[in-house]
């Protein structure tokens, strides 16, 4: 029976390039793990094992490694920086305990920073600081720490601060302890001396070490009573009041450091046992009915609880399909059959494997608390409850976002049709933000997704792991159609023809619904004109309707329908009859309704150097961006807009020319907005184009 006390599922997370996978391996060697430090730029790290990452230098898919560290388990994930594989980072956090948010010392708060700190807030993940790559020009560990505060609204705890800076960074101050730590120039971490704290630090170290001893005795309040009186607390009760100011988010443990240099990455290891939650410090995962509403129950931490775990990742490898789960309570052994809740169907466990990157450890027995893989399941799909047969229940799901952009692809040889249907099937498995439709008329695949970088790694993977050779269409855009006036209208659907009939008339009042509202239903009627159970059927009739909009067959949006009279014949009255009649409706009602094309606007973040600001700003306007902020760096500017998707495409090649090679910058969907007339008479002369070819 293990100790749960002992276990830290955590996950490393942060903006592209802030060195989270640097991190990873050097939190792997430093606790055995590996002997041998592979580097990102050499395409050598453990977690970074998909041909793709290693080429790229970036991280696409989040890996798993379990490791351990003054006796306590690490189940470790690195997950990818990038803003097209958030969704990598969401569910990574949707079943850790503790985070690592590695930010870099010259970049500070990076855009996909927010986001990700963003999805750890909703998750309600405790997490500490490293402030990365101190030995990097432009870094600056103080000014980190202010954004933090600032951008992020987050309440950092400094707990060491730097000795010297860029090419002069050396060591630290472990602010708690008062020692400073050096190292030498070797890069080994285990080569370092601990000696007084250099005396020109002195006054700034006194002066944070109080902060920090305020604000987590804040926590207790005899400590800190104690403490004005003049009392000073002992470090273990410094170390239980930061401990539980961590687990409640009040504030976040920020350390410091270069992992490249392999300097400052064991006070990082030091602080995940000491500060981080383990499984049962943290608030229980909520139980859900089959609507996704809370039923008021939790999965209790405890290996004594029946089986409740949550398939969190589907991989597909040279093994074959493997489910990352994390189990949440109870015990799952080798040979049980467990009951999948989300298809009702029972499984068998037949092999369970802990995880190290790509490598594995077959294991007969994981218990609560423990993420682990199991091998070769069937019908399991990211965010599917796993539980045991006798006592059935669903953990709180995960969701995710609708793709934004879309490529038609077709094999180059009749052979590949087949191939690339077994691949595709695989990965939309893999990647529930991945998916793909087939154009009946064309034959066409539709392959869709969060940014042109996602479809571009899905295209190479099924030309390199799958060996499927494809012809890529120009990306598409996801527009969508609305309307823009109120309208009050009646339909009757009748139909007579011998044997009995078919009658249903609706009076309905159609409005534009709040942005983002997607589609709304719901009825007034009075006096029973319209029979209840006919509700569903004519609720239904207007949704199916709302697939195809009535300007350039797009789906339509943010539409409110108000059912509010209508009329019923006794005997010819059916459900089908109302289903019908609001599909008559719709296609009667819409076009009167002022409809109109809108498309995704995206929310851009350029980082520039300051002598191009001008031109970049320049271009945005040019692609009919909305500058909304510029805030001047260290090392450049960052410039932040919203400018729709249609834009976009192959605007990494642009900045890059415009910027000499120094320009960044990262994208997410934000919302929708009316397109201008002109596009939107394109958008609508297009469809009518393929409508025609077809």
């Amino acid at each position: 029976m293990t100790d749960l006390s002992h276990y830290r599922n955590i996950g490393i997370f942060a903006h592209v390039d802030a060195g989270k996978t640097t991190t990873t391996e050097r939190i792997l060697k430093l606790t055995g793990k590996i002997h041998k430090t592979g580097e990102v730029h050499d395409g050598a790290a453990t977690t970074d094992f998909m041909e793709q990452e290693q080429e790229r230098g970036i991280t696409i898919q989040s890996a798993a490694t379990t490791c351990y560290w003054r006796d306590h388990r690490f189940n470790i994930i690195d997950t990818p920086g990038h803003v097209d594989f958030t969704v990598e980072v969401y569910r990574s956090l949707k079943v850790l305990d503790g985070g690592v948010g590695v930010f870099c010392g010259s970049g500070g708060v990076e855009p996909q920073s927010e986001t990700n700190w963003r999805y750890a807030n909703e998750s309600e993940v405790a997490r500490i600081i490293f402030v990365n790559k101190l030995d990097r020009m432009g870094a600056d560990f103080l000014r980190v720490v202010d954004q933090v505060k600032n951008v992020l609204g987050a309440n950092p705890l400094v707990m060491c601060l730097p000795i010297g800076i860029e090419d002069d960074f050396k060591g630290l101050v472990d602010l708690l302890e008062r020692k400073a730590y050096v190292w030498d120039d070797s890069g080994q971490p285990e080569n370092y001396e601990v000696v007084d704290i250099p005396a020109d630090m002195a006054d700034q170290v006194e002066e944070y070490r109080m902060q920090m001893i305020e604000t987590a005795l804040e926590q207790d309040d005899d400590l800190l009573m104690a403490y004005m009186e003049g009392e000073e607390p002992s470090i273990e009760d410094v170390k239980r009041c930061i401990r539980k100011g961590t687990i409640a988010l009040d504030f976040f443990p920020t350390y410091c450091g270069s992992a490249f240099k392999n300097k400052g990455v064991q006070m990082v290891l030091d602080a995940v046992v000491d500060y981080l939650p383990c499984p049962t410090d943290v608030k229980p995962q909520p139980l859900t009915d089959e609507k996704g509403e809370e039923t008021g129950e939790f999965a209790i931490v405890d290996t004594n609880e029946t089986l409740k775990a949550l398939a969190f990742k589907i991989m597909d490898d040279r093994f074959g399909a493997l489910t990352f789960v994390r189990i949440y309570s109870g015990v799952l052994e080798k040979g049980t059959t467990i009951l999948n809740a989300f298809t009702g169907k029972t499984e068998r466990i037949g092999r369970m494997v802990e995880m190290h990157a790509d490598d594995r450890n077959e294991i007969d027995r994981a218990q609560a608390g423990d993420i682990i893989a199991i091998v070769g399941m069937k019908n399991v799909q990211t965010g599917h409850t796993l539980c045991d047969v006798k006592h059935p229940v669903t953990l709180e799901p995960m969701i995710f976002p609708e793709p934004v952009i879309s490529i038609a692809v077709k094999p180059k040889d009749k052979g590949g049709s087949e191939k690339m249907g077994v691949a595709i099937g695989k990965m939309i498995a893999e990647d529930p933000s991945f998916r793909v439709e087939t154009d009946e008329d064309s034959g066409e695949t539709i392959l869709k997704g969060m940014g042109e970088l996602h479809l571009d790694i899905k295209v190479d993977i099924l030309n390199r792991t799958y060996g499927v050779d494809l012809i890529v269409g120009q990306p598409q855009v996801a527009y969508r159609e609305t309307i823009t006036m109120p309208i009050e209208d009646s339909y009757t659907h009748k139909k007579q023809s011998g044997g009995s009939g078919q009658f249903g008339k609706i009076d309905y009042r159609i409005k534009p619904g709040e942005p983002g509202s997607g589609f709304s239903f719901s009825s007034t009627v009075v006096g029973g004109n319209v029979p209840k159970e006919f509700f569903p059927a004519i609720e239904k009739g207007f949704a199916t309707m709302m697939e195809e909009g009535p300007l350039a067959g797009y789906p339509v949006l943010d539409v409110d329908i108000e059912l509010y009279d209508g009329g019923f014949h006794a005997v010819d009255s059916s459900a089908v009859a109302f289903e019908i009649a609001a599909k008559g409706a719709f296609r009667q009602s819409m076009p009167k309704a002022g409809p109109q094309i809108i498309e995704p606007i995206m929310k851009v973040d350029v980082f520039t150097p300051e002598d191009h600001v001008g031109d970049v700003i320049g271009d945005l306007n040019r692609r009919r961006g909305m500058i909304k902020d510029q805030e001047a760096g260290v090392t450049g500017v960052r410039i932040k807009a919203d400018v729709p998707l249609s834009e976009m495409f192959g605007y990494i090649g642009h900045l890059r020319t415009m910027t000499s090679g120094r320009g960044q910058f990262s994208m997410e969907f934000a919302h929708y907005l009316p397109c201008p007339q002109n596009i939107a008479n394109d958008v609508i002369e297009a469809a009518k184009e393929l409508k025609e070819a077809k």
